[in-house]
């Protein structure tokens, strides 16, 4: 027996916490994360780019793993932690990876930064990169139409680097709950 777009609930009832912040929400089945965080909690840093998983704009980390948020439904997230590039800076102070895209000069238009910016918080996190051309195969899922790909390499080189001699905030890995 085939349900019908009536036995559907118009509306379904999830809890996220978004940037450290409990929200109770009412969204639509196919409401994506994006458009949750973009529409309905008003955080317009994550992008929507091209709305298929290709271009990585709207990354943001999702219980410390990176996730294309227009690829996700948001019943699917019900209970998750989210971080959006909003999320990042704690008592006003930049995170290391947004001050070294600032220090090296790591976008061009911008509309790509929050998702490359989410995605190389998750890359250090995962431990796995160690050089620049793990770096590019690990950020390749976030693309730069301006082409400031060097530029975003050196800068995850430099919090990579500052991590290793322990200067940096944020220089734990994600425990095996949220590593991919």
């Amino acid at each position: 027996m085939r349900a019908s777009s009536t036995d559907l609930p118009a509306t379904i009832e999830i809890s996220l916490s978004v940037n450290g912040r409990r929200h109770r929400l009412s969204v639509r089945p196919w409401d994506t994360l994006l458009d949750v965080l973009r529409d309905t909690l008003d955080l317009t840093g994550t992008k929507k780019g091209c709305d298929q998983g290709q271009c990585g704009a709207c990354t943001v980390l999702v219980d410390g793993a990176r996730i294309n948020s227009c690829l996700a439904l948001a019943v699917m997230k019900d209970g998750a932690e989210v971080t959006t590039v909003e999320g990042l800076a704690k008592d006003g102070e930049l995170h290391p990876i947004q001050r070294a895209f600032i220090t090296h000069d790591a976008f061009q238009c911008g509309y790509c930064t929050p998702g490359q910016i989410c995605s190389a918080v998750a890359l250090i996190a995962e431990g796995h990169a160690g050089t620049r051309e793990e770096i590019r195969e690990m950020m390749s899922g976030n693309l730069c139409r301006c082409g400031a790909y060097a530029n975003i390499i050196d800068a995850i080189e430099q919090v990579m680097g500052e991590q290793a001699k322990g200067g940096a905030r944020g220089a734990s890995r994600p425990d095996e709950r949220t590593a991919r």
